[in-house]
C-alpha cells in the first residue's frame, strides 16, 4: 500500500487538530506517513500524538536551517520526500501557508493541485465547494502526484495507534529558496479562544452589532466559540480583518455557525455555508441569510444574545 504524506501542522511541536483530520482522510488512501517540519527537541511529543491517531511513519525534518526562512524550503523539502517515497498523495492544510506550499511543490513535481477540499475519498477523489460555494464538485488530479489542500474541520479526527516508526530526513535546500528571510515576528495576543478557521462553532456578527461586539463575544465564550465578523464590521473598523469571514476573508467550515445582524450578502455566505449547522439571530425577516439557515430567529441581537448566553451558562453550571 502507497504512502500518504501529510504535513503536520503545528505550533512549536504541539500538532494542531487539522493534522488529525487530514491522518483520518490519508488512511482511506493508503499508509498515512506524517511529515514533521520543526525543533529536533520538540519531535518526540509530536511523533507520539501523530502515533496516537494512525501515522505509520513519521518523517522528522530539523528545521534549525530553513526556520528563519519562508515556505519555498518547506515545499523543497516536501518534493525530495515525494522523489523519495513515491506516495499516493501529499496532504496539507488549506490555510494561506499550507496552499502556497501546495502550489510551489505542484509546480515542483509537475503535478496536480486541489485546494479547499472538504472531503477525500479513494482515487483519490476529492469534494470540494467552489464558486463562492454554490457548487459542490468533485475534482481529481490526472497528471502527477495528487497535492490536496484540506480545509479545517472536514473530518473527524480517528484514534488508533499506528506503527508511528520515526525516519530522520536531511533536505537539500537550494541557496534559491532562501532568497525571502523573516527578519522579525511578534506573537498574536492569545485571545482565550480557538482559532477561527479551526474552531468547531464560530459567532459571527455583522453590521447589526452597530460596533458592538460585546454580546456576540459573551455568546461566543459561553459556546467555547471563535469570534468571526462580516466584511461590513471590518470595513467599518468594528474587527480586525483576521476576524473577516467571507470571500475576501477567512472560510471556514465548523459544526456550528451563528451569524448575527448579517444580512447575508453572497461575499460572506461563501465563506460559511459549508457550515453543518448555520443559525441566524436578524431583526429583518426578509435578510437573505435566512435562505441558507438550519434554523432562524428574527429578532434583536442585543435581546436574543443575552438571554441565550445567560441560558447556556445556566444548564452549564
Amino acid at each position: 500500500m502507497s504512502e500518504v504524506l501529510v504535513l503536520v501542522d503545528h505550533v512549536d511541536g504541539a500538532v494542531r487538530k487539522p493534522t488529525y483530520e487530514m491522518l483520518a482522510l490519508a488512511k482511506k488512501l493508503g499508509e498515512p506517513s506524517a511529515v514533521f517540519i520543526g525543533g529536533s527537541d520538540k519531535a518526540d511529543d509530536a511523533v507520539a500524538s501523530l502515533k496516537k491517531y494512525g501515522a505509520e511513519k513519521v518523517y522528522v525534518v530539523d528545521d534549525a536551517e530553513i526556520k528563519g526562512y519562508l515556505v519555498a524550503p518547506k515545499a523543497e523539502t516536501l518534493q525530495q520526500l515525494v522523489e523519495q517515497a513515491s506516495p499516493a498523495a501529499v496532504l496539507v492544510t488549506s490555510s494561506a501557508e499550507g496552499k502556497e506550499i501546495a502550489g510551489r511543490l505542484a509546480i515542483k513535481t509537475e503535478s496536480g493541485i486541489i485546494t479547499d477540499a472538504v472531503d477525500v475519498e479513494e482515487g483519490p477523489v476529492t469534494t470540494q465547494s467552489v464558486f463562492a460555494g454554490n457548487f459542490t464538485v468533485k475534482s481529481k488530479v490526472t497528471k502527477g502526484t495528487p497535492i490536496i489542500a484540506v480545509k479545517p474541520n472536514a473530518a473527524t479526527p480517528e484514534e488508533g495507534d499506528g506503527a508511528g516508526t520515526r525516519e530522520d530526513f536531511s533536505p537539500t535546500i537550494s541557496d534559491s529558496a532562501k532568497k525571502a528571510k523573516i527578519v522579525a515576528s511578534q506573537p498574536r495576543k492569545a485571545s482565550g479562544r480557538p482559532e477561527l478557521t479551526e474552531a468547531a462553532i464560530v459567532v459571527s456578527g455583522g453590521r447589526g452589532t452597530g460596533g458592538d461586539f460585546d454580546p456576540i463575544e459573551g455568546f461566543a465564550d459561553s459556546l467555547g466559540a471563535a469570534v468571526g465578523a462580516s466584511r461590513a464590521a471590518v470595513d467599518s473598523g468594528w474587527m480586525p480583518h483576521a476576524f473577516q469571514v467571507g470571500q475576501t476573508g477567512k472560510v471556514v467550515s465548523p459544526q456550528l455557525y451563528v451569524a448575527n445582524g448579517i444580512s447575508g450578502a453572497i461575499q460572506h455566505r461563501a465563506g460559511m455555508q459549508t457550515s453543518k449547522t448555520i443559525v441566524a439571530v436578524n431583526k429583518d425577516e426578509e435578510a437573505p441569510i435566512f435562505e441558507l439557515v438550519d434554523f432562524g430567529v428574527v429578532g434583536d441581537l442585543f435581546d436574543v444574545l443575552p438571554k441565550a448566553t445567560e441560558e447556556i451558562t445556566k444548564r452549564k453550571g
